[in-house]
């Protein structure tokens, strides 16, 4: 729970700065390699960790006290917040605490600051007249944002769906889609706007079409 807690949170953290960078880079292109410069992005990625390594003991020390007088099987192939309460009588109300301040600090905020930023990117790229300078300027985000929708809406899917007598099926496939195939599929995401990608792509599926350098 520890380990699965801190890549969680830091990815939350990380979404958030990589929407900060976005912002930066289209709104105030002239100070961006002065705001996140090299060493302000050594501090972010430092900050990042540390704050997912301590806030994951904050998470799982009130786990630890918690009594499973029930059943001790936890449905699903790993130790998440929600198998974890669905399994225990005693002690959770620590832990619902816990898990009420997590979706708060590291789900609203976050969510609600990348869409922010999101806004006024999307209301600077609208004032660009050049066609050509907009469909750049979109395509420097739809990676970004791509990832943003499938993360949130699978995390969505996953911790908000209501109680029903098939959710010992879809909640591991849910969980699977949140934690192993979204992750598995990013870098693919984030690969596709490297033109030698979309060329070795568009060969293995028989496609022709010239990309300019």
């Amino acid at each position: 729970m520890y380990f699965y807690v801190l890549v969680g949170l830091t990815e939350d953290l990380l979404i958030l700065i990589m929407a900060y960078d976005r912002y930066v880079a289209i709104c105030d292109p002239l100070h961006y390699h002065y705001v996140l410069s090299i060493k302000n992005c050594l501090l972010l990625a430092s900050c990042t960790w540390l704050s997912g390594s301590l806030n994951s003991l904050v998470f799982t020390i009130p786990a630890s006290h918690m009594s499973f007088c029930h059943s001790r099987i936890i449905h699903q192939f790993f130790c998440d917040a929600k198998a974890v309460i669905n399994i225990s009588c005693a002690g959770s109300i620590e832990f619902y605490i816990v898990i009420y301040l997590e979706l708060l600090v590291y789900g609203f905020f976050p969510v609600v600051f990348s869409l922010i930023s999101y806004v006024k990117i999307i209301g600077v790229i609208l004032q660009i007249k050049s066609k050509d300078g907009r469909k750049k300027a979109f395509s420097t985000c739809s990676s970004h944002l791509t990832i943003i929708i499938m993360y949130y809406m699978t995390g969505v899917s996953v911790y908000m769906m209501p109680p029903s007598g098939h959710s010992n099926v879809l909640e591991p496939v849910l969980t699977a889609l949140y934690a192993v195939i979204t992750p598995m599929i990013n870098p693919l995401i984030y690969s596709l706007r490297n033109k030698d990608v979309k060329r070795a792509l568009l060969k293995k599926i028989g496609v022709k079409q010239n990309i300019e350098h």
